[in-house]
């Protein structure tokens, strides 16, 4: 076995457009799932319900029943309201930003860390600048692979504090304005959130909320996503890939990770019809269909590190004010103004 040291370079642009152009040029009907999902707020509204509530009943049980809670139903439930920040941060349920920014932030709540705002900063510039270094969050930092190493206990707790290695990826982002009103409005209304969780039902119902957000990104299969979406897990010439499992049914076909890059401005209930429209182009492509199963690959296989990314050193002629849409570019470029307010609704 050769450790790793590096990650692994490419001169060959995002897969991502030209695969979209290809797409919508052989398959033109598909530029009609492209729009809003305003119903999408009503999944929102009753996930954070959900959590509020489940926070209640536990708040005078005891640490074993609010760990399992926040393992066995609660880190789903955070899952599902992470994917809904994710529809809210490509504008996806409503036409004006402002909205979608309320919603997220609501979405938000039960997730305790302050995360919605500063999530959309970052991940647009995922989807315009992929694999580059210093614009691309979702990458980790060079000295973060190095400490992780491939060791089943590095990985554990990179898993284990995946939120806070995020957060030391920021101070490579230079370009990328951190603060504004909108985080500022993002922490108040967590703040006063939390303050209350912790008045009204006690610091057993907060830790349920902690823990639940922990596991829904962390040290469980739900973890796998991150892993799944663009690592190398099984060949370095292809860097995204799609999850088509059971767990898309309660994480919001999340999993269609190629066909969201492919289709940013599709939302999530249209998304498995972009694979079946078109299975030339995503059943030829590997995937997975198990996160239990890679989230122990992960974890054991000593040939994965997280230095299996693929990194770009050329940030090629894509603004910085990019906010990755290509399919809406598209389809602008080929359609009339009244066509196009109809795909925009």
């Amino acid at each position: 076995m050769i450790k790793k040291t590096d990650f692994v370079y490419s001169q060959e642009s995002e897969p991502h457009r030209i695969r979209t152009k290809k797409i919508l040029k052989e398959f033109p009907q598909l530029r009609k799932l492209i729009g809003k999902n305003p119903k999408t707020i009503w999944a929102i509204i009753g996930l954070v319900s959900f959590q509020v509530i489940l926070a209640w009943f536990v708040r005078d049980q005891s640490w074993w029943i609010v760990f399992g809670a926040a393992y066995l139903l609660g880190a789903f439930a955070d899952h599902a309201l992470f994917v809904m920040i994710h529809e809210c941060t490509h504008q996806l349920l409503f036409k004006n930003r402002n909205a979608n920014r309320w919603a997220s932030m609501f979405a938000n709540l039960p997730q305790i860390l302050p995360s919605a705002i500063s999530f959309e900063k970052y991940h647009i510039k995922h989807h315009a600048f992929q694999g580059v270094h210093e614009l691309d969050a979702d990458l980790p930092n060079k000295w973060e692979a190095k400490l992780i190493n491939n060791s089943f206990f590095g990985k554990a707790l990179w898993l284990l504090f995946f939120p806070v290695f995020q957060l030391f990826r920021l101070s490579r982002l230079r370009e990328i304005h951190p603060f504004d009103k909108w985080i500022l409005t993002n922490w108040l209304l967590q703040a006063a959130f939390t303050t209350a969780i912790a008045y009204f039902m006690g610091w057993h119902a907060v830790a349920f909320l902690l823990l639940s957000f922990s596991f829904s990104v962390g040290l469980h299969p739900l973890g796998a996503r991150w892993i799944q979406e663009h690592y190398l897990t099984v060949t370095e010439e292809q860097e995204t890939y799609s999850y088509y499992g059971n767990f898309n049914a309660v994480a919001f076909n999340v999993g269609f990770h190629n066909e969201h890059h492919d289709f940013p401005s599709i939302p999530w209930n249209k998304l498995p019809e972009i694979r079946k429209t078109a299975p030339e182009y995503y059943d030829t492509l590997y995937y997975h269909t198990s996160w239990t199963k890679l989230f122990f690959q992960f974890l054991f296989d000593r040939e994965i590190s997280l230095f299996n990314r693929i990194v770009r050193r050329d940030r090629g002629k894509v603004a910085l004010t990019d906010i990755s849409k290509p399919d809406i570019d598209l389809v602008k470029a080929e359609v009339s103004k009244p066509q196009l307010e109809e795909v925009e609704k």
